[in-house]
């Protein structure tokens, strides 16, 4: 028999591994996000449009918009992309055979707007492979790829095309995604996640070197990069984080601009935001197992952090369900190595630690994007709420995609149209 004190070793162990690790990480995104401000941010702040220096010019754009089911945001959305101020730009929205009536409004829109094309897929084929049909069409080779809900901000092509006409190795851009729908808890908790999660994330990930994703819902693209590497991939979940994974192993930069904003729809249901999140895990995962021998590859040194803190995320996930099955189940029978009272989730003196990591977080988060977001003080009360939220969600998604994953027969990856919640006025 194994002794009680390896046992007892090992559950400190998990205990301590997850207790430490998001304290960890939520220090290093902290920190990583308030060097990328002054970096990158503060010197910019007040600028309307990023100004040219001498030999630039603004480069033309196409703005591609998939639609599936999207009759009803279709008006709203294509309307705010024809109304960027950019002075040279195209939007070609796809039609990937929806069974609403999108096609026929975005055909009635086009017949006003000569800015506007539209191409029409009879059969649904999936947003990467509409995607692709809109890039192999577009005029321009920059593309500002945005979801059929998305609601563009006026200057938020020129801060695109910034990085593209000065960094020639930038294959994309993502940008700066605002909750619109705020009237539920789930929406006030999701404008947290998008601040103090999402945001600092990709804030920190930019300062330390490589992003692990761009944002489906706003991103820019080099078209020249994208057929360097076969486009976007038909049969990944999420071909956000894939294109993403592509782009930088073949040597491309990826970018953050925070000024890049889009005011997009969350789901606001239980059912919808699992759908949601379930599908990211899943996603994420596809991507870890695709791209994992990237840690035996030493020209790929450059991604080795972010896939070691893929592998730590799951492991942490799994770690937390076993202590806290093992705990469950001392409740009930015998377990000579812990009490009934060693709970690894009740408060206790090591709570202090992790509610202080994230109210830190979370003003550092409201002072970040406070400048592109100005409702976020009223969410405030929420979004200190929203760790015990995350890591919940995350960690049930994350033990159910992986099985699925790992054991799942890969296939074409489809449309399903998400729950987008409540319908409301933009905020700014």
């Amino acid at each position: 028999m194994i002794p009680n004190i390896f046992l007892h070793s090992l559950w400190q162990f998990f205990i301590g591994f997850i207790f430490y690790y998001p304290l960890f990480m939520s220090g290093l995104w902290i920190i990583g996000a308030i060097y990328f401000y002054f970096k990158n941010e503060k010197a910019v702040q007040t600028q309307l449009i990023p100004p040219l220096r001498n030999g630039e010019s603004w480069e033309g754009v196409s703005i591609l918009i998939p639609c599936f089911n999207e009759g009803e945001n279709a008006v709203e959305t294509i309307t705010y992309a024809l109304n960027v101020a950019y002075p040279d730009f195209e939007v070609i929205a796809i039609n990937d055979g929806s069974k609403d009536n999108t096609l026929e409004v975005l055909l009635e829109l086009a017949r006003t707007n000569r800015k506007l094309r539209v191409v029409n897929l009879a059969e649904n084929q999936g947003k990467a492979l509409a995607l692709q049909a809109g890039a192999l069409l577009a005029r321009h080779d920059y593309l500002l790829c945005i979801d059929g809900d998305a609601l563009l901000d006026k200057y938020c092509a020129h801060w695109m095309v910034k990085h593209f006409i000065r960094y020639p190795q930038t294959a994309a851009v993502t940008g700066n995604p605002r909750i619109r729908n705020r009237t539920t808890l789930l929406g006030k908790i999701q404008v947290g996640e998008f601040s103090s999660i999402v945001g600092m994330i990709k804030r920190a990930q930019r300062a330390f070197g490589r992003l692990f994703t761009v944002s489906g819902v706003i991103t820019g693209f080099r078209k020249s990069a994208l057929h360097e590497v076969g486009y976007w991939s038909p049969d990944m979940l999420t071909e956000d984080i894939d294109i993403t994974w592509k782009l930088q192993r073949n040597g491309w930069d990826v970018r953050f601009e925070p000024k890049a904003l889009v005011w997009i729809l969350m789901p606001e249901t239980i059912k919808g935001l699992w759908k949601q999140r379930l599908r990211w895990a899943m996603g994420g995962f596809q991507v870890m197992l695709k791209n994992i021998r990237i840690l035996f590859a030493p020209k790929q040194t450059h991604l080795w952090g972010l896939m070691i803190e893929m592998i730590l995320s799951t492991l942490w996930a799994y770690s937390m369900m076993l202590v806290f099955g093992v705990w469950i189940a001392s409740l009930f029978f015998p377990v000579g190595f812990l009490t009934p009272d060693s709970s690894p989730i009740l408060p206790d003196e090591t709570s202090v630690f992790l509610i202080g990591a994230s109210l830190l977080q979370f003003a550092v988060s409201r002072w970040l994007d406070g400048h592109y977001d100005h409702g976020l003080g009223k969410n405030y009360f929420w979004m200190i709420w929203y760790p015990f939220f995350y890591w919940f969600v995350n960690l049930i998604t994350a033990v159910a995609a992986f099985p699925q994953v790992l054991f799942g027969k890969q296939k074409r990856a489809r449309w399903v149209s998400p729950d987008r919640g409540a319908h409301q006025q933009l905020l700014k």
